[in-house]
């Protein structure tokens, strides 16, 4: 069983794509917006992505290690796929978004990663997504959001045969048949990524890998849509070369070939051997990120995670995100450290472009403590920086997000109209991201109280 954990309790990322403002004779209020009805909710084009920049040597060893461990540390014995064409329905509480994403995730598989995948009513297909009630979902798995379980078709049956080896991905020898659950009383990105990310598993490798800068195959949750890595891995995946059954060994003799023909820009020498995430780290981590601990806790096992990087020498996404959710825990217990926590993590993202939406993730943290201090100039340019790369990851909810900083900003700078305008185009971004009135309120409120005109 594969399953997206569920996500830090971060205000997440998002770009502005083809915005266009509603049309209005004088831009409302901030008081006005909060007692009107919100705009209609918005979604993203869904623009190609960008190819990877590593070399193929480090693709070829990215690739090995994702198709060949599960995420627990056992080895995958076997190379195991569907056969094409590959036939995907859904059922249970559907909601209205779903199938839309679902149907855009499908065409860009076609036409980005050249799978054969096709949506069906037909109820043998064989990849079933299934929608759940988010509290059901929870009580059989509670640390994940959402999950993929091989050689079944429904709840009611994987309900049956969960604690058996039937649902053991490293039994199978073939893909025939999987489902993916996902919760449908959640907002309408919290389905897509579980649509993106738990797709890619069940096609693809079972995997995640914290070291990987720029795919969902990382558990720090920081891409929301599938990659230009992760097509190309899901490309490599059903090429011709490799098949059912091939060992770890074997599809390392074709990778080679296979990564020159599908992507010969990736034709350089490699970045050298690859430092694997340690054990330690990795629950160091999952501690620290989980819920069940004492907070000093957590942020005891985030510190071990720190001390681990530097033990190692790591830098990028694993020494960044060791910091972001330090400073995430230091929040609400001592402000000085998660300032600095939080400057650090952003100064290790800002090292690689590959990392770029990962420091858009901490300008959200670090624009708090600037409009929390009065610092109009601080709070737009961290913003400002961060918005386009947030809408061209397609994150709606850390666009908006963004968006409502950058409006309360204005507000405090005087700008009353354009606080209007920037605060009514975060809304219908909001209602992708964070779903029901009810929560989108909530997050305008909570940005609205971090500005110095609204605290006492």
């Amino acid at each position: 069983m594969s399953r997206r954990p569920r996500r830090l309790a971060v205000i997440a990322l998002s770009v502005m794509s083809a915005c266009t403002p509603m049309p209005q004779d004088a831009p409302p209020s901030r008081a006005s917006i909060m007692s009107e009805s919100l705009p209609p909710m918005r979604s993203f084009a869904g623009a190609a992505a960008q190819p990877p920049s590593r070399s193929n040597t480090d693709m070829a060893q990215d690739f090995l290690d994702l198709a060949f461990q599960m995420e627990s540390g056992r080895a995958v014995p076997v190379m195991t796929r569907f056969e094409t064409p590959i036939s995907v329905r859904e059922t249970g509480m559907i909601p209205g978004s779903l199938v839309p994403d679902l149907r855009a995730l499908l065409t860009r598989l076609n036409n980005e990663a050249g799978i054969d995948i096709y949506l069906t009513g037909a109820p043998d297909a064989n990849i079933t997504v299934e929608a759940i009630p988010r509290a059901d979902l929870q009580r059989a798995v509670p640390r994940a959001a959402c999950f993929v379980v091989p050689r079944i078709s429904s709840w009611e049956e994987f309900k049956e045969v969960r604690r058996t080896p039937q649902v053991d991905w490293t039994t199978l020898t073939r893909r025939d048949r999987a489902t993916i659950f996902v919760p449908a009383d959640v907002a309408p990105q919290e389905i897509r990524d579980c649509l993106h990310e738990e797709l890619a598993q069940a096609l693809g490798p079972l995997n995640d890998l914290y070291r990987l800068p720029d795919s969902v195959f990382n558990d720090d949750n920081i891409h929301a849509v599938l990659t230009g890595f992760d097509k190309l891995v899901l490309r490599a995946y059903y090429s011709p070369e490799l098949r059912n059954g091939m060992t770890r060994g074997e599809a390392a003799v074709r990778l080679p070939a296979l990564l020159a023909r599908l992507n010969p820009a990736g034709q350089r020498p490699g970045g050298g051997p690859v430092n694997d995430t340690s054990r330690d780290w990795i629950e160091a981590m999952e501690l620290a990120l989980s819920g069940g601990p004492a907070p000093a806790r957590r942020r005891q096992a985030a510190e071990q995670a720190i001390n681990l990087t530097r033990a190692f020498g790591w830098s990028g996404t694993r020494r960044g995100f060791a910091h972001y959710v330090y400073g995430r825990l230091q929040v609400s217990n001592d402000s000085s450290l998660a300032l600095a926590a939080f400057t650090e993590a952003a100064r290790t993202y800002r090292a690689s472009p590959e990392t770029r939406l990962h420091e858009a993730h901490v300008a959200v943290q670090l624009a708090a403590f600037a409009l929390s201090a009065g610092d109009v100039g601080q709070t737009l340019a961290l913003v400002d920086a961060a918005i386009p790369i947030a809408g061209g990851y397609e994150n709606a909810t850390l666009l908006a997000s963004l968006l409502m900083f950058k409006a309360e900003a204005l507000d405090l700078a005087g700008q009353r109209d354009a606080a209007a305008a920037v605060r009514l185009d975060s809304l219908g971004w909001a209602r992708y991201g964070f779903g029901s009135e009810f929560e989108v309120r909530a997050r305008l409120r909570d940005i609205a109280a971090l500005s110095p005109r609204n605290q006492g």
